[in-house]
């Protein structure tokens, strides 16, 4: 209601515009009401291991309690770094724990172990600290041939700019899967939310929830009947507080996995503050002998054709 009062506020007054009476264009002072419908949702296919096996949501929402995810990605090596101050060293091992446990019920293969004891740590200085302990954990596995799968980040509540801060320098400078929990959930540690957090961390490691049951038996219009790619794309903003120098980030994520469309890769760029238009979607280098192509779009497309074998035929494109 407090919306709608604003916009009828802005807009009475234009009603009294001599601009807009010279041109006899007059202003309701009421909103239109528009007719909406909600969609049936669609059922779920989940792993065949579960007892439950296929489920129709209810008002948007499920849950995995007797379900399995369709497939369970692999975390073999993973550490924890804790920057909250009010969580124990022992209650946040004690979390990670009930973690590891929960991925494991939920169809991961998540080893118990962290590549090095858990590490309290301050939010200062944020990016030498992370690269530090990141060639810590990279001493013990390069000799091994492994790289590190995943890094748990307990923060603050209130953590200001340190969770931007750490999925760049994790996602940019480290090439590092990171899954960041805030403090008062650490504590908490009720099953829902270990599992919302499994969930998370399995789409990030290579694995797949679910899958929609009409794209498993090739019932999906538009999709199912020819090679299909889906991008999604937005651009964020840096928030009142961050430096002049904050840039705005895009982000453009796309299905690699046809005819299911569940598994999507996702590329982030930084580009000028405040732009909405993506810049990085698409161009041209020249090299001296030619100009080589390359953007966003161009390496979603590689990827794609790389993991299903096909080159899309047909495109489909969300900006949000």
């Amino acid at each position: 209601m407090d919306h709608e009062k604003t916009i009828l506020q802005t807009v009475n007054p234009y009603n009294e515009d001599p601009h807009a009476k010279e041109f006899g264009i007059t202003f309701e002072n009421k909103l239109t009401i528009v007719k909406g419908r909600v969609l049936p949702p669609p059922v779920l296919k989940f792993n065949d291991q579960g007892k439950v096996k296929e489920f129709l949501p209810k008002v948007g929402k499920w849950n995995m309690r007797l379900k399995q995810m369709v497939k369970g990605g692999e975390v073999n090596t993973w550490a924890c770094i804790n920057f909250a101050s009010d969580i124990t060293h022992a209650a946040a091992v004690a979390f990670c724990d009930e973690l590891a446990v929960m991925c494991v019920i939920s169809g991961m293969n998540f080893k118990g172990d962290p590549v090095l004891p858990l590490v309290n740590a301050k939010p200062n200085h944020v990016r030498p600290f992370l690269k530090k302990h990141y060639q810590r954990f990279m001493e013990i596995l390069r000799p091994l041939h492994k790289e590190l799968d995943l890094l748990i980040v307990i923060l603050p509540d209130k953590n200001g700019t340190l969770y931007g801060d750490i999925k760049r320098i994790c996602e940019t400078d480290l090439g590092l899967v990171s899954q960041c929990c805030l403090a008062k959930h650490v504590l908490k540690m009720k099953p829902q939310y270990l599992t919302n957090i499994a969930l998370k961390i399995n789409m990030k490691v290579g694995g797949r929830n679910t899958v929609l049951l009409d794209a498993v038996v090739g019932n999906l219009p538009r999709v199912s009947n020819t090679p299909t790619i889906i991008f999604g794309a937005d651009v964020s903003h840096p928030h009142h507080g961050e430096g002049r120098s904050s840039p705005s980030i895009a982000a453009v994520v796309a299905s690699q996995d046809w005819p299911e469309v569940t598994n999507y890769a996702g590329l982030v760029r930084p580009q000028a503050r405040h732009e909405e238009i993506i810049q990085g979607l698409f161009n041209e280098n020249d090299c001296g002998s030619g100009c080589i192509s390359g953007g966003m779009i161009k390496e979603h497309l590689i990827s794609f054709m790389r993991s299903t074998g096909h080159i899309p035929r047909r495109i489909i494109f969300y900006r949000c």
